[in-house]
């Protein structure tokens, strides 16, 4: 099990996902980075509001990040990048795996979103996802029963695991599955926060129409080239 975590670990690395930057001065160890938001706070709407945009990222996804520097500091965590050790999640600290997972997670959610994204994948992604789920109609029929499924705060997958196969999944919290305490182990490609602060501002406790309206800002192009790495 852990070999096959090592290499979707791997994978995930290789498809960019990595939140650190590498100091290019010696042999000093990576330094944890908050990036910039890929686009502006209302770039996202009608589906997702400017407010809940920029409470969301500069709020909780900075909470995360500056806990998780915290809990790091003085560890050998501290020159490791996060997928390195969520193999090894379930041995850490409660504030190394919620802040590690909240910081991880935001990361991939802002990327997996654009102003231009909606429709459908095309290409590789598309069949695979024909292949894993019949069509794309009912992909979405599972994804959104993952999402709304899921009893309090967390998130919804779309993973690819060991085998290079498509899967979908929900996590608690801040978990996700490159964790090793996630029930399905894959390197995650796309991800939905179902966290009542991704959405309440706008659609209150209706978590089915933020899930539905997701569909019309996800960033089809971005899931496929982390879905390719992913299978390397």
């Amino acid at each position: 099990m852990k070999q096959s975590i090592g290499k979707w670990l791997i994978g995930a690395l290789v498809a960019g996902v990595a939140s650190l930057a590498w100091s290019q001065e010696g042999d000093r160890a990576p330094v944890l980075q908050f990036e910039p938001l890929p686009y502006a706070y209302d770039a996202l709407e009608p589906y997702i509001d400017a407010q809940t945009m920029e409470i969301h990222y500069s709020r909780h996804h900075q909470a995360y990040f500056n806990n998780l520097v915290k809990a790091v500091a003085g560890t050998d965590l501290e020159s490791q990048p996060l997928e390195a050790y969520f193999g090894r999640m379930s041995q850490l600290p409660a504030a190394v795996r919620n802040n590690g997972g909240g910081h991880w997670n935001h990361t991939l959610f802002w990327k997996v979103m654009s102003p231009n994204g909606g429709g459908i994948p095309e290409g590789d992604l598309l069949a695979a996802i024909e292949k894993a789920f019949g069509s794309f109609d009912e992909f979405k029929t599972q994804f959104v029963a993952a999402a709304t499924g899921r009893f309090g705060s967390g998130w919804a997958w779309l993973a690819v695991d060991e085998s290079g196969e498509l899967f979908i999944s929900s996590t608690p919290n801040q978990d996700n599955p490159l964790m090793d305490v996630a029930e399905k182990h894959g390197a995650p490609i796309l991800g939905l926060d179902i966290w009542e602060h991704a959405y309440y501002l706008k659609y209150q406790n209706k978590r089915a129409d933020y899930v539905a309206a997701f569909w019309n800002i996800v960033n089809w192009p971005e899931v496929a080239a982390r879905y390719a790495a992913a299978k390397k």
